[in-house]
């Protein structure tokens, strides 16, 4: 009880999700509860100094929020609003939820090192060298130099570099960003995914994919691929994600390429090992998983 009466105050329901968003994270409510009673308190506050007709209901909106609130404390991920060569959407599990997990890769004349950054844990470092080894298996099919590994070094960075970052779900995600930037098809921004991936290709179940299904959906995502072996998990999922979302379940990294970028990768002609194409001179343009 905050002193105000229910024909005082109003909080419309914008008001609400933009506390949940960008005031709160958390699995529970407690902040959430904490948020609200600032707001009455300081509306509370100023009913008694402005001494208003206490008749006229104060509306609070998200656009008056940071009257009340202050700054935004935190901020969520959302979708890109073009298509990028080497940057994809993946997506990640938190103890306070899912989030959107940006994922960069490009490519430098070098002799073939491979250069990590964002705060990687062992786990997805070793993913990344996974990623490598399926793209030198499967390069002919992917349209790309076999002796690619030789001239070329690849930077994969994982942005908000302070925030540490783990787990194997991110693979399939490090293998689409990597073949992008060496084919220069850019990626779908309107795609995420996520899923572990095999020295053979294959796209292994995760966890957490209520969650990411979640944060796909309030990040603007309209296509999200998943796992073949996480359909069963869709029977759990709430209505309106079905609804809102084109969930694909696959199998293998072939698919993913096909659905994640603008258009697949031609494999090389019968013969050809290696493409006597242009050598990148500088680098493109480019923009816990479970």
């Amino acid at each position: 009880n905050n002193g105000l009466k229910e024909d005082e105050i109003e909080m419309i329901e914008d008001a609400a999700r933009d506390i949940v968003r960008y005031y709160t994270r958390e699995a529970g409510v407690r902040s959430l509860e904490r948020e609200i009673s600032k707001v009455f308190r300081k509306v509370t506050r100023k009913l008694l100094l402005e001494k208003r007709d206490s008749s006229e209901k104060i509306i609070i909106s998200a656009k008056v929020l940071e009257k009340y609130l202050g700054v935004r404390k935190f901020r969520y991920g959302m979708a890109e609003e073009n298509n990028q060569v080497g940057q994809v959407t993946g997506l990640a599990w938190t103890e306070v939820g899912g989030e959107l997990l940006t994922i960069e890769s490009v490519i430098v004349p070098g002799k073939g090192n491979t250069m990590y950054t964002g705060k990687l844990g062992d786990v997805m470092k070793e993913s990344i060298q996974a990623a490598t080894t399926v793209i030198r298996h499967r390069a002919k099919r992917f349209g790309i130099a076999e002796d690619f590994y030789q001239k070329h070094d690849f930077h994969v960075h994982v942005p908000e570099g302070a925030t540490p970052k783990d787990g194997p779900s991110a693979g399939v995600g490090m293998c689409t960003a990597m073949v992008s930037s060496l084919t220069k098809i850019p990626v779908r921004a309107d795609v995420a995914m996520t899923g572990e991936i095999t020295l053979r290709g294959e796209v292994l179940p995760i966890g957490g994919l209520k969650e990411k299904l979640l944060a796909a959906r309030r990040g603007g995502i309209k296509t999200v691929l998943i796992p073949s072996e996480n359909e069963k998990d869709l029977t759990e999922m709430p209505e309106n994600i079905l609804q809102d979302l084109e969930i694909i379940p696959l199998r293998w990294i072939d698919e993913v390429l096909e659905n994640a970028l603008e258009r697949a990768p031609e494999p090389l002609p019968k013969g050809q090992a290696a493409s006597k194409g242009k050598e990148p001179t500088e680098p493109d343009s480019t923009l816990t998983t479970h």
